[in-house]
């Protein structure tokens, strides 16, 4: 690999001095090297992002990864994760051993693993992609909410709950596991529904293909009351929705396309990094 595009998370690296120190070392060992340009609200100006980069060197933690896999969008440049956050699951490699990982992308092709994604379409029509999950939880005042799930165009369920979770293996093992769903190998193909705090003796987790289509439709409350639900895509962009409205959710045609330099199995991993959460 010869040209990395750096993405900081401005909050970890403030003063942009980690980023200038894994600049030099790119640039000193003959390698280009191209910082991203973000908007005010910290997305990456979409014009602006380079053909030419091989590989994306994302400094921050698992949210500064997943926002800028969402914000390469259809580009498929590999991202490697260096974890400047806390528990960092996804991010692949430490921060003080970014010289011998850049060392590697130096003299060779690495493993890129293929990490599916999901596509959420509200009742708007404006499509949005989600790493993690696609949660519909309450909006307002504090009570549960009343929701049709259709599975390719059958009813599944229609639960009383505070909302539901429609996550990806990638994301089984963040609000999908808190929530009491399964964790799912995360290069697998499939979709985790897991309800919140369903009101229910019946609240398990539901798994699908991947090439399902789930529709979750919100359902009016008691005396014909109007309801509102937010729905969230990787905990970020949010919308919306009332009783009668239908958000359509599938396999997204993208992928999230992750470096993979270390050789420890998922289940080392997770093990390791959940060690008392």
């Amino acid at each position: 690999m010869d040209c990395f595009y750096i993405i900081t998370n401005k909050l970890k690296d403030k003063d942009y001095a980690v980023t200038d120190e894994i600049r030099r070392y790119i640039t000193d060992n003959g390698k280009r090297c191209i910082l991203s340009e973000k908007d005010k609200d910290g997305h990456i100006i979409s014009g602006s992002i380079p053909d030419e980069a091989d590989c994306a060197l994302v400094l921050g933690g698992d949210g500064t990864l997943i926002r800028a896999v969402r914000d390469l969008g259809g580009h498929k440049i590999p991202l490697l994760g260096i974890n400047m956050g806390t528990l960092g699951y996804l991010t692949d490699v430490e921060l003080k051993d970014f010289r011998q990982a850049l060392d590697k992308l130096f003299d060779g092709t690495p493993d890129i693993e293929q990490r599916m994604m999901l596509e959420g379409t509200p009742g708007n029509g404006k499509r949005e992609l989600a790493v993690n999950d696609i949660v519909l939880a309450r909006e307002g005042k504090i009570r549960v909410v009343q929701f049709n799930l259709y599975v390719n165009g059958t009813l599944l369920n229609t639960y009383l709950a505070d909302g539901v979770i429609i996550s990806t293996p990638t994301g089984s093992t963040g609000y999908n596991l808190s929530a009491g769903g399964p964790i799912v190998e995360p290069t697998a193909s499939m979709i985790v529904i897991t309800p919140i705090c369903s009101h229910a003796l019946n609240t398990s987790s539901v798994v699908l293909s991947s090439e399902d289509v789930i529709e979750v439709e919100i359902c009016e409350g008691r005396y014909g009351r109007q309801e509102q639900a937010a729905v969230c895509f990787d905990g970020a962009e949010q919308i919306t929705l009332v009783t009668g409205e239908r958000l359509t959710v599938k396999r997204a045609e993208e992928t999230a396309r992750l470096v993979k330099l270390s050789r420890e199995s998922f289940m080392k991993t997770m093990r390791k990094k959940m060690k008392g959460n």
